[in-house]
């Protein structure tokens, strides 16, 4: 995939090492050689807690991190990208690749503060577990090879999509946010088997694994989700009261507007830039 990078040789750097940026160097250390991966902080102790966990190298400054490196990864608060970017700009080396993890910013600003070839991604939490969904957008000079690698590299911590960076904002809204839906609706579930006399222990693993083997039954393909939820909806069954119960609350509404809110948070976020 990635025949134009010996992986085996192929340096990196993380600039930033808070829970997303922690996430892709463990991904990255299990793709790579640990210490081909070098990392910064704004805390240097961030920075050396990670290296101590991951056998990577940690370094006091942004720039030496991202000095000699093949990709430098940006995963530091959106506000803060394009100022990270045009500090490091005279320490990155010629054929260098930056990969930004900042929602909202684009491709065009990305590479205007760096001068150099730009891939956008969006993963998203569950990468810190091995099963995230990463999209990635990338600029007219990034190489197909360039891509292949981080793509490879990325791997290591789930599953990684290319898209048009048009569909960023709504990347953002589904798989960058909808973690954080999934686990209200988890929590809201777990309260519920509470209040029906499950302890609250097993209200949460019967919760949680409900989801995850739902989730795996449409990644298995085969059925869509509303076939595989008329597949549990028996005539005058148990399950159709419930969903009937949640269509009347407006689940359904609520989850279209969750995605709508925060796909328009994050064009509004662009327009900044």
């Amino acid at each position: 995939m990635a025949d134009a990078f010996d992986m085996k040789k192929i340096t990196v750097s993380v600039i930033g090492c808070g829970a997303m940026g922690g996430a892709v160097i463990r991904a990255l250390c299990k793709r790579i050689d640990p210490q081909s991966v070098k990392v910064s902080a704004k805390h240097f102790e961030h920075a050396e807690a990670i290296a101590a966990e991951t056998k990577c190298t940690a370094v006091k400054t942004n720039s030496e991190a991202a000095q000699k490196s093949d990709f430098i990864f940006i995963a530091v608060k959106p506000a803060y990208v394009l100022s990270v970017l045009e500090e490091i700009s005279d320490s990155l080396k010629g054929d260098a690749t930056v990969v930004s993890m900042a929602a909202g910013v684009p491709l065009e600003a990305l590479s205007k503060a760096s001068g150099k070839p730009v891939v956008r991604i969006m993963p998203n939490m569950p990468v810190s577990v091995g099963e995230g969904m990463t999209a990635l957008a990338a600029s007219s000079d990034v190489s197909e090879e360039s891509i292949a690698a981080i793509c490879t590299i990325l791997e290591a911590s789930g599953k990684v999509e290319r898209v048009d960076e048009k569909l960023m904002d709504c990347v953002t809204a589904v798989s960058g946010s909808g973690p954080a839906y999934a686990f209200v609706f988890i929590e809201a579930l777990a309260d519920a088997a509470v209040r029906c006399g499950m302890p609250r222990d097993a209200a949460c693993v019967y919760a949680a694994q409900t989801v995850k083997g739902a989730a795996a039954a449409v990644l298995a393909g085969g059925k869509s989700p509303a076939a595989l939820k008329d597949a549990v909806c028996s005539p005058g069954g148990t399950t159709i009261e419930g969903v009937a119960a949640l269509e009347k609350g407006g689940f359904r509404s609520a989850v279209f507007d969750a995605v709508k809110a925060a796909c328009e948070k994050s064009a509004a976020m662009s327009k900044m830039q």
